[in-house]
Parts: C-alpha cells; sequence; structure tokens
C-alpha cells in the first residue's frame, strides 16, 4: 500500500511541474559545471559531485567540488551547466 501511494504521490507531483521543475527533479544527483565569469572572461571552472543548489541566505549557489572535495560558495555572473 506504501508503495502505491508513493507512486501516485510521484505521478501527481510530476504531472503538475513545469519543465523547468522536471529538469530540477532530474538532476538531483547528477554532476554539473560551475563557471564563474568576470567582465565578461572566463575567470575560475568547477565540476560540482552532485546538485547545485541556490542559497536560500544570499543570491549564490552552493556545491561540493569534485577536485578538493570541499564545498564551495559563489555568487555572481555564473552558468551552471548538467553534465548527463
Amino acid at each position: 500500500m506504501k508503495k502505491i501511494l508513493s507512486l501516485l504521490a510521484i505521478i501527481i507531483t510530476l504531472t503538475s511541474c513545469t519543465d523547468a521543475e522536471k529538469t530540477q527533479l532530474g538532476g538531483l544527483g547528477d554532476k554539473h559545471t560551475v563557471e564563474m565569469y568576470s567582465g565578461g572572461k572566463l575567470v575560475k571552472t568547477w565540476v560540482s559531485t552532485g546538485k547545485v543548489q541556490s542559497s536560500s541566505s544570499s543570491d549564490g549557489y552552493y556545491f561540493r567540488d569534485q577536485k578538493c572535495d570541499c564545498n564551495v560558495e559563489v555568487s555572481g555572473d555564473v552558468v551552471i551547466t548538467r553534465i548527463k
């Protein structure tokens, strides 16, 4: 019964989501490339170990970096791309 209710909840959630929300749900465990720009020039690139989260207390984003295995928080001119 629990499995049926869980499946029903997932179906309702997915059918009521926008395309952007569905994409976000689909990228929960995926790696992302995070590129930071300054003056229109690329200054730093990271690869996350999982999802990149939007910070609720600022205009930035945070994630765990694959290379240094450390937490990183960025703000400003950034481009986040999901790696499939």
